[in-house]
């Protein structure tokens, strides 16, 4: 059994603030730890089920957070960023039996995390046919493009809850849930605890790996915090301008909202 595990870090348990999440500021330090030791629950979660091939993913701002020597051998870590549209889950294909991933936030415009965002502080709200988008749904549908089912969540309570709502089946583990610019976390060794045994649960239930189906077409609406931006991202080939902050792209193919968004988006910051 292959695994693809993407990890983030503003979902992790007990990460509050942006300086936590920048290299350089009070804090990373501490919960670029937590960083690690979830991705490393994940791998033991996915070896304890049986799994033979492990792909991690340090998928948060550089891509070159997580501690490698703190991951299980035998596991293989991408670090930095390749140009792959397909962003956090760069190089998924058809190989990969499940993606998990770990660490994952809130959506843009959805609250339920002081760090709610969806690739960039550049977005006010993301929706995909009409649904507030988060980084975990763009992650999802990459993966299914390709045949992957998404089985396993980490990650605050408000996108977690949102992931079951879409498919009941999907096993999560809530490190945390927030109000306004507070956070109320379990302790991280619990934390790890429940994505161990999570990702080993998710991995050997059948429901859980069971493919939904990508729509027939999608409508991408993007906001931005400032005009200008929409303005400049409305001549990508497609684009039009919907609102003087924001714009509209169709497409038949999930694949080409990726490739706008790595296009029109820069820089970006998980």
């Amino acid at each position: 059994m292959k695994v693809y595990i993407s990890v983030d870090i503003e979902g992790v348990a007990g990460i509050t603030h942006w300086d936590e999440a920048t290299k350089q500021k009070p804090g990373y330090g501490e919960y670029r730890e937590q960083m690690t030791a979830e991705a490393s629950a994940a791998c033991e979660g996915a070896i304890a089920a049986g799994a033979t091939e492990i792909i991690v993913k340090d998928a948060h701002s550089t891509g070159r957070n997580i501690l490698p020597e703190r991951l299980p051998e035998g596991s293989r870590l991408i670090r930095g960023w390749s140009g792959d549209p397909q962003l956090m889950v760069e190089f998924i294909d058809d190989s990969y039996d499940a993606l998990a991933m770990v660490g994952y936030h809130a959506a843009a415009s959805a609250g339920g995390n002081p760090l709610a965002h969806t690739i960039t502080g550049k977005v006010a709200k993301m929706l995909i046919n009409g649904q507030v988008t988060s980084e975990f749904m763009l992650s999802r549908d990459c993966a299914a493009l390709h045949g992957v089912p998404t089985v396993f969540l980490a990650g605050d309570q408000t996108l977690c809850d949102s992931a079951v709502a879409m498919n009941p089946a999907t096993h999560t583990a809530a490190t945390k849930h927030c109000a306004g610019g507070s956070t109320t976390s379990v302790h991280p060794n619990v934390a790890t605890a429940m994505i161990r045994d999570g990702m080993a649960a998710a991995l050997s239930d059948d429901a859980a790996k069971k493919l939904l189906p990508l729509a027939d077409s999608f409508e991408l609406e993007l906001w931005y915090t400032h005009h200008e931006w929409a303005f400049n991202a409305s001549h990508y080939p497609g684009a039009r301008l919907h609102a003087p902050h924001a714009i509209k792209y169709e497409t038949k193919h999930f694949f080409e909202i990726m490739r706008i968004l790595s296009f029109i988006l820069e820089p970006p910051i998980f």
